[in-house]
């Protein structure tokens, strides 16, 4: 399949956008390293990297959609190697940071040789690495003193954590989690702290040892930096300096971006914060400061328990007076710690009992404040969490388009930017305005205004042929689905899918319960079959089985619509039980969508649409994986075929061959599980 191009070529201008020192192109250095990596170059694999190079050449932002298996690792890295200045590329995911890392980079600055600067170097949030602070010299607790091991079976986990730790400095790792034994959250918070916590180099006994030092030193030093989205959110829209300065960032997943963004300026509030920070408080100062925030927080925790959960259009006089009264609180409690010249040298117990009140100001501070860019809840809580205020960003184009998209050149890229057939949606969502495209030419959409930021949208295509490998079946006889979650007839359409495929079926689900409700049906009428549900082990062992034995099923939620890569017979059949739009109750989806509509716009095409057109597109790109891949997907929410904005839905879907048939889809799989 050849590329086409949406809106617009190409970078051109340049006769050679982007060379090495001998002269060599981005063509030619990047066919070089196909050849060297034993691969195939594919001609969207060629459009992409000369369109990533001639963004980086003329500073005009780019959105290049690359389906799977285009190879678009490949033709980012490329000219970002050749680039004459520092390039940052950032990820959603630890997996494909891994696979960076790990095998893309290292296999391409081989196969590039010495013709360019191939430094690269990795940069992670403080809490991935270890603290060499807090192994050697232990763990405050509530109080501040520091307790030396805790005991039982996570004390042997966390001696064997230290013990890797002391290893990785001694033999100058990287002391990264991703790299150390098997442990869980709770075991690595032992060996590990926020930047809250963080004495800061220069105090710390082991500041030249530090992990974090020692990667952000050899940053400084590199050519290529591979971080992830959050870092990058925190570096260039909250600015807290965290990556060394860049000319470019390429955005790779970056359908997640926006989602990563509001993650990480999300900040949460609860009784129990508050009253930890005070208990932490009392050893460190002397006047009532301490106790007068423990007072505070009974005043939240009776306040939070008259709200309803949900979102506060207005938030109730109780709880903003409750708010005040914390920020104010953890203002004088903050004020009445001694400076550090009066109570001696650094003291880690010290440094991160500040840093809890640090914290609870200014989340008090900014729950209190009201502002009208921000969206305050009341989450629900369970049996053992108690509720909780959650804090975001109404919106993040804003900021994203002040604070990195005037300031550097952006290149996003993803299988899936494209919605409803178009980069608008996407484009709006990160800052761009569908105004300020470039079309054939060179010339802008829209009236160019002053601070207009040109963008160029390129859809490279994708080596798959979908209307031969894949299907595209809408149960349009099913009733619509209910709030009740799965009915009879869904369930039994269930079963006779995963029965003509002999297992081979992955389900994605829009709740838990639905998961399990279809894992039980199938178990009960086929148990032949092997069914396994999220919830049932670890994602990994639950994907190991699954990819190990045909003739299976795995049932889940979210985590499973994106980033789960299993090519071949494994799986056959994807079934997706309704359209996965956020649920009405969602309160910053909720609120999102209510300002789109007093803005003029469609709150429920804009928010709510487009949510569900990205998770269905990735939902629906875990069938076909390899050009030998054939299968289903199947959706058995009719309203994809019946409803006004179905159009829209599966415009944002590869290309499949559709059919409504249930004969035709359950005659086809059959063929293609042999039986």
């Amino acid at each position: 399949m050849h590329p086409t191009v949406s809106s617009t070529s190409p970078a051109t201008g340049s006769a050679d956008p982007a060379a090495t020192a001998d002269g060599s192109t981005v063509r030619e250095v990047l066919a070089g390293a196909v050849s060297a990596l034993g691969g195939s170059q594919r001609d969207g694999q060629v459009a992409m990297a000369e369109a990533v190079a001639g963004a980086m050449e003329d500073g005009k932002h780019l959105l290049v959609q690359a389906g799977t298996g285009t190879g678009k690792s490949l033709a980012y890295l490329v000219p970002s190697l050749l680039h004459d200045q520092r390039v940052v590329v950032a990820t959603a995911t630890l997996a494909l940071q891994h696979q960076l890392v790990e095998r893309d980079i290292p296999r391409l600055v081989e196969a590039v040789g010495d013709k360019v600067d191939t430094s690269y170097a990795v940069l992670k949030g403080r809490s991935n690495y270890a603290c060499l602070h807090r192994i050697r010299e232990g763990v405050p607790d509530d109080q501040g003193a520091l307790v030396e091991m805790p005991s039982g079976s996570m004390g042997q986990k966390v001696l064997e954590l230290r013990a890797w730790a002391e290893e990785e400095a001694e033999q100058g790792g990287s002391g990264e989690r991703d790299n150390a034994p098997r442990h869980t959250d709770r075991e690595w918070r032992q060996v590990s702290v926020g930047h809250r916590d963080c004495l800061g180099a220069a105090k710390c006994p082991f500041g030249q040892e530090c992990f974090v030092e020692v990667a952000r030193e050899k940053a400084h030093r590199s050519h290529l930096i591979v971080t992830n989205h959050s870092l990058l959110a925190i570096d260039a829209i909250e600015g807290v300096p965290m990556i060394p300065d860049y000319d470019v960032v390429v955005i790779d997943e970056a359908h997640e971006l926006t989602a990563r963004v509001t993650q990480a300026a999300t900040d949460e509030l609860s009784a129990s914060d508050v009253e930890r920070a005070a208990r932490r408080s009392q050893r460190f100062v002397d006047g009532s400061e301490a106790d007068d925030l423990a007072d505070a927080a009974d005043t939240l925790r009776d306040a939070i328990a008259e709200s309803d959960p949900g979102r506060f259009e207005r938030v109730p006089q109780q709880l903003a007076d409750a708010l005040v009264l914390v920020r104010d609180a953890a203002r004088a409690c903050l004020s009445a710690y001694p400076k550090e010249g009066e109570s001696g040298d650094a003291d880690a117990g010290r440094t991160q009992a500040r840093g809890s009140v640090q914290e609870v100001f200014a989340n008090a501070e900014r729950m209190a404040a009201d502002l009208e860019s921000d969206v305050l809840w009341l989450s629900e809580g369970g049996e053992r969490i108690p509720p909780r205020l959650c804090v975001a960003p109404l919106q993040v184009w804003g900021p994203m388009r002040d604070k990195l998209l005037t300031d550097k050149t952006v290149v996003f890229t993803s299988a899936t930017l494209m919605l409803g057939g178009d980069f608008s949606a996407v484009a709006t969502s990160v800052g761009l305005k569908p105004s300020e495209r470039l079309v054939d030419g060179g010339t802008v959409a829209g009236s160019v205004s002053e601070g207009a930021l040109p963008w160029r949208g390129l859809d490279v295509g994708s080596p798959f042929d979908y209307g031969q490998q894949a299907i595209l079946y809408v149960a349009r006889h099913l009733p619509p689905p209910g709030r009740d979650g799965l009915g009879k007839a869904q369930l039994d359409e269930i079963v006779e899918l995963v029965d003509a495929a002999d297992g081979r079926a992955l389900g994605l689900f829009s709740s838990r319960r639905a998961a399990e409700a279809a894992a039980e049906a199938v178990r009960e009428r086929l148990p032949h079959l092997t069914t396994l549900a999220q919830g049932d082990a670890q994602l990994p062992e639950l994907a190991k089985q699954f990819v190990e034995d045909p003739h299976t099923c795995l049932f889940g939620t979210l985590s499973l619509w994106q980033g789960l890569d299993v090519p071949g017979d494994t799986c056959q059949l994807v079934l997706i039980d309704r359209i996965p739009f956020p649920r009405p109750d969602d309160p910053l989806m909720s609120a999102r969508q209510k300002a789109a509509d007093r803005a003029g716009g469609n709150g429920f095409m804009q928010v709510a649409a487009t949510h569900a057109a990205l998770l269905m597109a990735q939902g629906a790109g875990r069938l076909i994986r390899t050009t030998s891949d054939r299968g289903v997907v199947a959706v058995l929410d009719p309203r994809l075929a019946t409803a006004r904005y179905g159009g829209f839905l599966k415009a944002s879907l590869p290309p499949m061959w559709t059919t409504t048939d249930p004969a035709v889809v359950r005659k086809a799989l059959a063929r293609l599980s042999g039986s």
